[in-house]
């Protein structure tokens, strides 16, 4: 008797776990085609919803583009894809190039072709005597300067060799792109040694052919900024005044060009003492002139001798000399008259 009721009890629950199963299985089958209320996240299927209809969202490229709807959300949605349609078209054809070489730009607006001229390279160069006390102050204040002028701008420091690390760390913590040149020659007169350090300086710009505009500039030189935008017009050589301020005296002294608009008729001199060395001194500031770079490796061209000959040329001089001789390439800064002053030199007398 009971051993014939096991098997039944057996059976029994294997109908039953059988039955459990099929409906688990037929609401999860139905479960499956229920709609839900949570969007797909996927960026191809996302959707936005617009007076209860659905829209495929727009490229990227026309999301930038899109025109900011009103505060009340009453357009016309014709016109706004009208002036998407417009604003993708009108796109101006950035970056082609003419055929010289330019970058242009088309304006559909009105029909032009304008040529965008890139700014040209400004190269200062500052010579620094071992002897000034105050060149660390000074060579900061220029970094400053320099920093404020629009790029692109190239700062060639020149120093006698020493020991001393105060001008790298000057250079290293300032925000111009600077060289900085060495020499190891002694020299007894300041003067012969800052010419020679502006002549290692034009034979590192002839070496790399670095093309720009050349200006020495003192550490004691004050500027109005708008004098690197002005000699960035140079195509050959430029010149324009400078004052000279004296610390302890009431009066300034003007050198450089007196102009016709930019044509230079004369020039601002300072007294002389009719000494030897006064008969043989140019009249023309070194500080108050700027120039093409091309002339120190293009000898062809400025009528100069090639450079396996003029190896042991004075390239300050040659430009002195040029400057004075090449008259009809010397054009005044600014172009429109050169009277304006755009350039002090500050003179400190040494304490005792």
């Amino acid at each position: 008797m009971g051993s014939s009721e096991r098997p039944k009890k057996k059976v029994h629950l294997w109908k039953k776990a059988t039955v459990h199963f099929l409906l688990c299985f037929i609401v999860g089958f139905f479960t499956g085609f229920a709609p839900t209320n949570k969007s797909s996240f996927s960026p191809t299927n996302n959707v936005i919803p617009s007076n209860g209809s659905q829209e495929i969202s727009p490229p990227p490229e026309k999301i930038l583009d899109r025109v900011p709807e009103q505060e009340s959300g009453n357009f016309d949605r014709s016109m706004l894809d009208e002036s998407l349609s417009m604003k993708v078209h009108e796109r101006p054809n950035i970056g082609s190039i003419d055929e010289e070489g330019k970058k242009v730009i088309l304006t559909k607006e009105k029909g032009e072709m304008v040529t965008l001229t890139p700014r040209r390279l400004v190269i200062i160069v500052t010579p620094m005597s071992d002897k000034d006390e105050l060149r660390g102050v000074f060579l900061r204040k220029m970094a400053n300067t320099l920093a404020l002028v629009p790029p692109p701008v190239l700062w060639v420091v020149v120093e006698s060799q020493s020991e001393s690390d105060e001008v790298s760390d000057i250079l290293r913590k300032t925000n111009v792109m600077y060289r900085h040149l060495v020499f190891k020659e002694n020299f007894t007169d300041v003067e012969v040694e800052m010419d020679h350090q502006r002549n290692v300086a034009l034979k590192h710009i002839e070496y790399h052919r670095l093309s720009g505009i050349v200006h020495f500039a003192s550490l004691y030189n004050v500027y109005d900024l708008s004098f690197f935008e002005e000699i960035r017009g140079i195509e050959v050589f430029g010149t324009w005044p400078m004052a000279f301020l004296s610390a302890n005296r009431q009066r300034v002294r003007i050198e450089g060009p007196v102009c016709d608009s930019s044509e230079v008729i004369g020039w601002h001199l300072k007294s002389l003492n009719n000494s030897a060395d006064d008969a043989t001194r140019s009249p023309v500031h070194i500080s108050t002139v700027g120039f093409n770079s091309s002339i120190l490796w293009d000898p062809e061209r400025w009528g100069r001798l090639s450079s396996a000959q003029h190896t042991s040329q004075n390239s300050i001089k040659f430009v002195k000399e040029e400057v004075l001789e090449e008259e009809t390439k010397l054009k005044g800064v600014p172009h429109d008259g050169c009277s304006k002053v755009m350039l002090w030199n500050l003179h400190i007398p040494k304490s005792n």
